[in-house]
Order: structure tokens, then sequence, then C-alpha cells
């Protein structure tokens, strides 16, 4: 079933795109953040979707919120992306799919892809919003506008 709105999101340990590990307890219930999950990078929806969360990324950090890319790509493959592009949050690489299972994300395309959902998380770690959509042009706006609710309310 994964993770529901109002629910705690528990501690997890990962690979980061700089090869390091990612503590979720280090950020995570620290600081608001938006977690979102995306099938792959180089792909046109994944490329739109991680550009427009860059070109928007100033508007996040002046609410004091963190940005977080999930994919099942590789450490390298993540480096590239970021270098390419210029994304400059954090991506995390969840080579099993542990942390998709852990949230809940389902597959999308009949279950061929890995799901896009797009989470906000207030600075206590409660889940405030669980986006789910195959349009990716749609969640970094969905993002933004509940990160604005919650860091502004």
């Amino acid at each position: 079933m994964g993770l529901q709105l109002g629910d705690k999101i528990p501690e997890f340990t990962v690979s980061k795109d700089d090869g390091e590990y990612f503590r979720s307890n280090e950020i995570i219930g620290k600081t608001p953040c938006v977690i979102y999950f995306y099938p792959k990078n180089f792909t046109p929806g994944c490329i739109k979707e991680a550009c427009d969360f860059r070109d928007s990324y100033e508007d996040f950090k002046q609410e004091g919120v963190e940005v977080i890319g999930i994919s099942s790509d590789s450490v390298k493959s993540h480096e590239r992306f970021k270098n390419r592009y210029k994304l400059p949050f954090i991506f995390l690489s969840d080579r099993k799919g542990e942390l998709r299972k852990l949230f809940g994300v389902k597959s999308s395309l009949f279950g061929l892809l890995p799901g896009r959902e797009t989470y906000v998380i207030d600075q206590n770690g409660i889940i405030k919003l669980k986006f789910n959509s195959s349009s990716a042009s749609k969640h970094m706006k969905e993002a933004l506008r509940i990160v604005k609710a919650i860091t502004n309310g």
C-alpha cells in the first residue's frame, strides 16, 4: 500500500548522485522537502520534469525546501544527468526499487514503466501531498503550490 497523506516518512539510507550515502534523517523531519520519483534519466518527460524543478529551484529554496529526485538509474547516470542539465538538487539511486516500494509508487503504462509520483513533506517529516500523474509538466507546479501553502500557512 505504501505511504499515504499524513504518514511520517520512515528513515532510510541510499546512494546519492555524488556516490555518498544519503541518510534521510539528515534532511527529512528537519526541513520541508519535495521528493519526486520519475522513470528514467535522459528521457523526454523526465528531462522536462527535472528542468521544471531546476528552473523553479530558487522558489523552493526561498521557502526553505529541498528538492530530491529519485529513479532506479545508477549513481553515474545521475551524475551525468545533473551535469548535462545543470540540475542543482539531490538525486538518489534506487537501484533495487526499495524506496518505490516503501513509498508505494505504482508503475504506469500497464506496469511497463516505473511510476511518476511527487511528495511534499513538511518540516516534521509528514506527507502533505502525494501527487501521481503521468504528465511530467504538472508535478513541479503542484508541489510548489502545496509548498507555499505549508510554509506560508
